[in-house]
């Protein structure tokens, strides 16, 4: 059974870091994509950044340059590294996978399985 456990998020200031921490297990397939997504009350759910077992990545614009999606396959952990956080940014993150695929997506029907999100607070 795949299972998804996000950690490190927390409150802090605009223009601070984070590293994201999303510890997989139960993976059946050596192929597949995963993402990270974040969520805000009453918002819908959006695709941040994902990447595929080749390393190809994929990001939201409004991201880009500032975030970084990254996997350590011996780990089975993926990260995402967030700097220059800005209030826009907070938000409920979760960690997402999809077996058996190629080329990562950013969109919410492109993964099965979520983990249950960590917090990001970000204060101007």
């Amino acid at each position: 059974q795949v299972q998804l456990v996000e950690s490190g998020g927390g409150s802090l200031q605009a223009g601070g870091s984070l590293r994201l921490s999303c510890a997989a297990s139960g993976f059946t397939s050596t192929r597949y994509i995963m993402g990270w997504f974040r969520q805000t009350p009453g918002k819908a759910r959006e695709g941040v950044a994902a990447i595929d077992t080749a390393g190809y990545t994929t990001y939201a614009d409004s991201v880009k340059g500032r975030f970084t999606i990254s996997r350590d396959k011996s780990k089975n952990t993926l990260y995402l590294q967030v700097n220059s956080l800005k209030p826009e940014d907070t938000a409920m993150y979760y960690c997402a996978a999809e077996l058996y695929r190629c080329s990562p997506g950013l969109g919410t029907d492109d993964y099965t399985y979520w983990g249950l999100g960590t917090q990001v607070t970000v204060s101007s």
